[in-house]
C-alpha cells in the first residue's frame, strides 16, 4: 500500500503500452517548450531558471507530516510555473525529475516519462493557467488574486496528479482503479493542503522583496524594470 501513495512510479508499476504513451507525451511537450524558451525568453530568465530547479529541488528533499502517519513534499509544479511560466517551469521541473530518477533513484527510469508527465507537466501547465484564471478575475495586481491563485492551483495540482497516477497504474492492471483512486487522492487531498502553504508563503516572499520576478509581474512593476521575458 505504501507503494500506491507514493507519486513518483517506481519501476514494474506501467505496462509497456502506457509506459510509452506518457514517454511521447512527455518528449513531445518538452520538445515545445524548448522551441517557446529559445523564442521568447531573454538570457538573464536563464540564471532564474537554474536558481528555481535548486530550490524546488531541495525543497522536496524535505517531508512533511500529515495525520495518518505518512508525509508529503512539495511537488513545485505551479510554484515554477508562477515564477518561470508554463514554458520554462515545465523544463525546470523534468530536470528536476531526471535528477532525481537518475541520482537518487526517486521513480524507475523506464517510467521517467510518466513521472515528468504526472507532477511536472500537469503540475506546471494546469497549475499556472488555473492559477493565471483566478488570478486575473480577482484582482491581477492584488496581493489576494495572486494568493488565491496560487493556493487553489497548487492544491489542485497535486490531486489531478494523484488522479492520473491512480488512471495509469489501473490501465496497467497493477491495481484495480478504485483502489488506486482511493489511496492517491484521499492522501494527496492532504499533501495538497502542505503544497499550497509552501508555494503561497514562497510566492508572499518575492512578492514582497521581487515582484518583477513573476512571469506576469504586477503592471506597477513594469515601467521599472525590464521584464524577463519578451511579449
Amino acid at each position: 500500500m505504501s507503494s500506491l501513495l507514493a507519486m513518483h512510479i517506481p519501476d514494474g508499476f506501467l505496462s509497456l503500452p502506457v509506459s510509452l504513451l506518457t514517454w511521447v507525451v512527455a518528449i513531445a511537450l518538452i520538445a515545445i517548450c524548448l522551441k517557446r524558451v529559445q523564442a521568447e525568453y531573454q538570457e538573464r530568465a536563464v540564471p532564474l531558471m537554474g536558481v528555481c530547479a535548486a530550490f524546488i529541488f531541495a525543497a522536496q528533499m524535505i517531508n512533511f507530516p500529515i495525520p495518518g502517519g505518512t508525509s508529503g513534499h512539495l511537488l513545485g509544479g505551479t510554484l515554477a510555473g508562477v515564477l518561470l511560466g508554463p514554458w520554462a517551469g515545465s523544463l525546470v521541473m523534468a530536470v528536476v525529475f531526471i535528477v532525481q530518477s537518475v541520482m537518487f533513484q526517486d521513480g524507475g527510469l523506464t517510467v521517467l516519462g510518466a513521472n515528468i508527465f504526472n507532477m511536472g507537466l500537469i503540475g506546471t501547465f494546469g497549475g499556472y493557467y488555473l492559477y493565471r484564471t483566478i488570478r486575473f478575475a480577482i484582482g491581477r495586481d492584488r496581493w489576494v488574486g495572486m494568493a488565491t491563485g496560487v493556493a487553489v492551483a497548487a492544491w489542485t495540482s497535486v490531486v489531478v496528479a494523484a488522479t492520473a497516477v491512480a488512471l495509469q497504474l489501473a490501465l496497467s492492471g497493477t491495481v484495480p482503479l478504485a483502489v488506486a483512486l482511493t489511496a492517491m487522492i484521499g492522501w494527496h487531498v492532504l499533501i495538497g493542503i502542505g503544497e499550497a502553504i509552501i508555494s503561497v508563503v514562497t510566492v508572499s516572499f518575492i512578492w514582497r522583496t521581487r515582484p518583477d520576478l513573476f512571469y506576469d509581474p504586477p503592471r506597477k512593476q513594469r515601467s521599472a524594470v525590464r521584464p524577463l521575458v519578451s511579449r
